[in-house]
């Protein structure tokens, strides 16, 4: 092989890395940005499954809105009994009653991330991604520990 083919070959396959990379990489860290460029670009969670028993808007409480729509990834959806794998990401829709998306939560299953509440991370997230709380929310906590049984997830039940 021509030395400038193989330097072609490594360029191309550097290239196809980095177009493929955001798609099929790592999942993100403990780190607002990184969920949030993850959610709306490497895998935008428009484009996720729904728990069954969950699809489409529905009526929802305080703090989320008085309605939401829930999106689940492959990880999530594919455990077949808590606790979820890791990985794992459930992100709500929170609307107000006239169905105007107001802002977005994330549940994030990071292993070793907060082992005393399941691993999980949660994040409310403004349209334009800021991450308002974030990380081992109190409130969050206490509302889905009631379902620590069911690894904290209330819109399904394993």
């Amino acid at each position: 092989m021509k030395m400038k083919t193989i330097w072609q070959y490594f360029f191309l396959t550097l290239a196809a890395t980095f177009i493929v990379s955001p798609v099929f990489g790592e999942m993100p860290g403990p780190d607002a940005s990184e969920i949030w460029n993850y959610i709306t670009k490497a895998s935008p969670y428009q484009k996720w499954s729904h728990w069954p028993e969950h699809q489409g808007i529905q009526p929802g409480r305080a703090p989320h809105g008085p309605k939401h729509k829930v999106f689940v990834n492959d990880l999530a959806l594919n455990s077949k009994r808590p606790p979820l794998k890791y990985g794992s990401m459930q992100v709500k829709e929170n609307y107000n009653r006239a169905e105007e998306l107001k802002s977005i939560t994330v549940m994030y299953k990071i292993k070793n991330y907060n082992p005393r509440d399941g691993d999980w991370l949660w994040a409310k997230f403004t349209l334009n991604g800021k991450a308002r709380p974030f990380g081992k929310v109190r409130g969050c906590i206490g509302c889905h520990g009631t379902r620590e049984r069911n690894d904290f997830v209330l819109v399904h039940d394993f």
